[in-house]
């Protein structure tokens, strides 16, 4: 594992370093997004922004986890999924040992972390596939985008200013995204079952969940 590399061009406050600093593996900066409340907020929050108030949604966690990996020595990447009748994900992935894993925010329990034993992207994102559902109990994932880099965005400080959110969550979108079902996987698919449903449920925000957001 890569150690943090504190340096003197970091934006970072001295109470945002120590904060950070304790960040040092995967697992734990998945830890500090899961010890958060989830944000039904409709706006973004930088990675500064997430430590002041102390939520996030799934942007706003993958945009955290890509600047928490960043001080680690990876790279600061994020990846779209996205789903049909239900709200996109946004993951941070980063690869250890020549294997890639995931670090993400989410409402639902199946949709976070995911360790670094995946060889392709494809691959890693079908783990997320049984857990991606809505209320429905309809299996919704559809597709995934290329990673994104974001020291596209060095520039414009994505680190501690909301503003660039925008533009990255728009970069995201206008990506090519594969697909991961023909449509006639798509016809054939079941719901998800009740048991598998209710435990992807434990800790559900409701006013965060898709179609309850106005």
């Amino acid at each position: 594992m890569r150690r943090a590399r504190a340096s003197a061009s970091e934006p970072w406050t001295a109470r945002e370093r120590a904060l950070l600093g304790r960040l040092d593996t995967p697992a734990r900066i998945q830890e500090f997004l899961d010890a958060v409340p989830y944000s039904d907020d409709l706006f973004y929050r930088c990675p500064r922004k997430v430590m002041k108030d102390g939520k996030a949604h799934c942007f706003d966690g993958a945009v955290f986890a890509a600047a928490c990996l960043r001080r680690l020595g990876h790279p600061a990447l994020v990846l779209d999924l996205r789903a049909v009748r239900d709200d996109d994900h946004v993951l941070a992935p980063f690869r250890q040992n020549g294997r890639l894993g995931a670090v993400a925010k989410s409402n639902f329990a199946g949709l976070r972390f995911r360790e670094p034993i995946h060889r392709t992207l494809r691959e890693l994102v079908l783990t997320y596939f049984e857990d991606y559902y809505n209320v429905e109990g309809e299996k919704t994932l559809r597709g995934y985008s290329a990673l994104l880099d974001l020291a596209a965005f060095e520039r414009v400080a994505w680190r501690t200013d909301d503003a660039p959110m925008d533009a990255i969550a728009a970069r995201l979108d206008s990506m090519k995204h594969a697909q991961v079902l023909t449509k006639t996987m798509e016809r054939a698919l079941s719901p998800k079952d009740r048991r598998g449903y209710e435990a992807g449920m434990h800790g559900t925000i409701a006013s965060g969940l898709y179609g309850a957001k106005g």
